[in-house]
């Protein structure tokens, strides 16, 4: 539902500041980042449009501001792509092929299916905490867990969960782990000693 008010406080120095709505209510917080239009500043006694939502300690606070006059965007919502299913997939298939091959030992299988599961968890746990505005999974443990083999399962929460996907200096770290955990299972795949 959205609401009508007017700016009464606004610290440009800070990026946040309150709504009075205009018909009856509290005064409702909000910050620069809900402001849909970024190319102005907030000013005081300007009338806003908005939606409220509770941040994580259960207060009100003003969502997708636009100022009197401005039509709300709404966002598409991205759809998934299948490339993440189907290098997942392909993975698999090969990972399995090599192992019915005698180059790896089944163990191989099992350890990539079980950390690319336990990875999807961490992602989706990262998320639900994203959401609710708490403690999160350090980008550390998520690398790891894509490194020790879970990448797959990785690749599969980012792109289906739509988490950890757009944040270009994570992207760079996590396919780095993709690169050096194939690397490492090329290289293990030639030893005599696994089989």
């Amino acid at each position: 539902m959205r609401f009508k008010g007017k700016i009464t406080q606004w610290n440009d120095a800070k990026g946040f500041g309150f709504i009075q709505p205009m018909q009856s209510g509290e005064k409702v917080f909000f910050h620069i980042k809900s402001v849909q239009n970024r190319s102005r500043r907030p000013v005081l006694n300007e009338v806003v449009t908005y939606s409220v939502a509770k941040d994580g300690q259960g207060r009100l606070q003003a969502q997708a501001v636009t100022f009197a006059g401005e039509k709300l965007k709404v966002k598409k919502a991205r759809s998934a792509s299948n490339v993440p299913l189907s290098v997942s997939v392909v993975f698999f298939l090969l990972l399995a092929l090599a192992c019915w091959a005698g180059r790896l030992h089944p163990y191989f299988l099992a350890a990539y299916v079980g950390l690319s599961l336990l990875t999807f968890l961490s992602y989706a746990w990262d998320k639900h905490k994203a959401k609710r505005q708490s403690w999160r999974t350090p980008e550390s443990t998520l690398h790891l867990l894509s490194l020790a083999g879970g990448w797959p399962g990785a690749l599969l929460a980012q792109s289906r969960l739509r988490h950890k996907s757009a944040k270009t200096s994570f992207l760079t770290v996590f396919w780095l782990t993709v690169v050096v955990n194939l690397a490492a299972l090329y290289w293990l795949a030639g030893q005599p000693f696994l089989l």
